[in-house]
Order: structure tokens, then C-alpha cells, then sequence
């Protein structure tokens, strides 16, 4: 494999290992020092998808990224996989490094999950980035075509079915790179991961999702400093449908990251850097 997608790392101090959370194995990337800022995935993502983020962030702070559970080389438990389960996964994260508080930025599935989690356990949590979280409305059309393209992509991998999934993303399409669509590869041609799929697709199934979805009762609860950063070329929802997820949180903010579909972090680098380390720096005391 190549190694153009950690050349920016190459001089960068940063680690790789595995760590015991409430019993699953997990992937864990860290870099840099000062507060934790822990970066949680979409469905079917993995560490790479912030490959390009870890030296900018962890100039500023103790970056944290994950393969969550039942993702990219994380164990993967025989059950289907709820918004409940991925934060408790989080939850054991946090112990297993005995952390007790950090700033979190979720993308897709990773924003849905720290926001729960923020919801659930308020205590832990400085600061909430909830990068594109993506579907709030619960489409059909959208769930549709993500379990579609992801379950595809896994039980029949190959290079044209990995790259469409990956282009599906991006809002130029040629920042998929071969390297990317290679590591995608990799992880999705597991034999775990292809009988772990059919559980991460599990939220895009309209009664299971109802457990979870974005609703003021639990919304309501989180009282961390919140950003909401959207982009104008999401495949799975609009700027106008992040305004009801903003009314839910209590006083959290909206911003729209130009030109990017729902990578931002991958497509637009130095703004999604700049638009985490910026909200955090204002609202939050950062000791660095």
C-alpha cells in the first residue's frame, strides 16, 4: 500500500494500539498532548476517515480517534448495533484511558452517537462538535441508499463498489484516492466485517432508528457548549434541517462548511480544523 494518506504524519509523533473498553477490543490512533479531543466516524468509517486532520488538531489538543464498535478493526459483537451500544463503547473508551472529561466531534453516525452520549452521561463531556450528522429526518430514501451502497460495498468488494460508496461522500469526487479506497478495502473484506454488516446497517431500518432518533426529550439534556457544523452539499440533508437538531440542543450554534458534501473533515482540511479548534478556543478554557 502506499503511503501518501500519512505522509502528513511521517514526522509527527503519534500512536497506534489496541485497548480493552468494557470488553471490546478497540483501535485507537493518538497524537499530541493537552485536552482530549476524541473524533468518532460514520457508519462503515474507520480512523482513516481523520487521517487528514491529526496534525492540525493535535497541535492544539490530545486527539483521541477510534474505530468505533463493530467498525474497521475493532472487535464486532454478534448484536445489532443501536445508538446505545456505540456510546457505551464510548463510555469505555473514556475509562479504559481514565479520562474523566473531553471535547468530542462526531461525523454522521459519529455526531449521532456523541450526542447521545453527551445526552447520557453529561459529566464527561467539555464541548460537542456534531460534524454532518446527517438524516436527522430519518428519509427513506436516504437509509435506503446507505444500507444499500454499504452492504454492497461489503458483500461484494471490489474496487468500483468501495470507490462509489467512498465517492458518495464527497462532493468532488476526486478526492478519493486510490489510497483511501484501498484501506476501505481492506477493513470491509474482513471476514468479521462481513458478518458484522448486516448490524451496522441496523439503524437504517425505520423501527429499530425510532429507538433513537433525534428528539427534544433527550436533546434536551445535553449541556455541553454545542456546534452543529453543516455542510452545502450533504447527500443526506440540508442546512434547513439541521435548524430543528439546533432548537433541540440548548443554546448550541450552527455553522456551514463551504463546498463539501458529508467529509468535510477529508475535502475542506484547514476549515474543518480551524471551525473545531476556533468553537472550542471561544467557549471553552482550553489548558495547552
Amino acid at each position: 500500500m502506499s503511503t501518501s494518506m500519512w505522509n502528513g504524519l511521517a514526522d509527527l509523533e503519534f500512536k497506534m494500539y489496541y485497548l480493552d473498553a468494557a470488553g471490546i477490543k478497540t483501535r485507537v490512533l493518538e497524537a499530541g498532548s493537552g485536552e482530549p479531543l476524541i473524533l468518532l466516524h460514520g457508519t462503515g468509517g474507520h480512523i482513516e476517515a481523520y487521517a487528514r486532520n491529526i496534525r492540525g488538531l493535535s497541535e492544539h489538543f490530545r486527539v483521541i480517534c477510534i474505530d468505533m464498535v463493530g467498525h474497521g478493526y475493532t472487535a464486532k459483537p454478534d448484536r445489532p448495533y443501536g445508538i446505545d451500544l456505540y456510546s457505551e463503547h464510548l463510555l469505555g473508551v473514556l475509562q479504559a484511558l481514565e479520562m474523566e472529561k473531553a471535547h468530542i466531534s462526531g461525523e454522521s453516525l459519529g455526531g449521532w452517537v456523541a450526542a447521545w452520549f453527551a445526552a447520557e452521561h453529561p459529566e464527561y463531556v467539555l464541548s460537542l462538535v456534531l460534524n454532518t450528522p446527517g438524516n436527522v429526518n430519518n428519509k427513506p430514501e436516504v437509509m435506503a441508499k446507505l444500507k444499500e451502497s454499504t452492504v454492497k460495498a461489503v458483500l461484494e468488494a471490489n474496487y468500483e463498489n468501495v470507490k462509489n460508496r467512498l465517492e458518495w461522500l464527497m462532493y468532488d469526487k476526486s478526492q478519493v484516492t486510490e489510497e483511501l479506497i484501498e484501506a476501505r478495502y481492506n477493513i470491509y473484506t474482513q471476514p468479521s466485517y462481513q458478518e458484522a454488516v448486516h448490524h451496522i446497517v441496523a439503524l437504517q431500518d425505520l423501527e429499530f432508528r425510532k429507538l433513537y432518533s433525534w428528539d427534544p426529550s433527550w436533546c434536551g439534556k445535553i449541556k455541553a457548549p454545542t456546534l452543529l457544523a453543516w455542510t452545502d452539499h450533504d447527500p443526506t440533508s440540508t442546512v434547513e434541517e439541521a435548524k430543528p437538531i439546533q432548537e433541540m440542543i440548548p443554546g448550541s450554534e450552527l455553522t456551514v462548511i463551504k463546498d463539501a458534501g458529508h467529509w468535510p473533515q477529508w475535502e475542506k482540511v484547514e476549515n474543518f480544523n480551524s471551525t473545531i479548534i476556533d468553537f472550542i478556543k471561544q467557549k471553552v478554557k482550553v489548558s495547552n
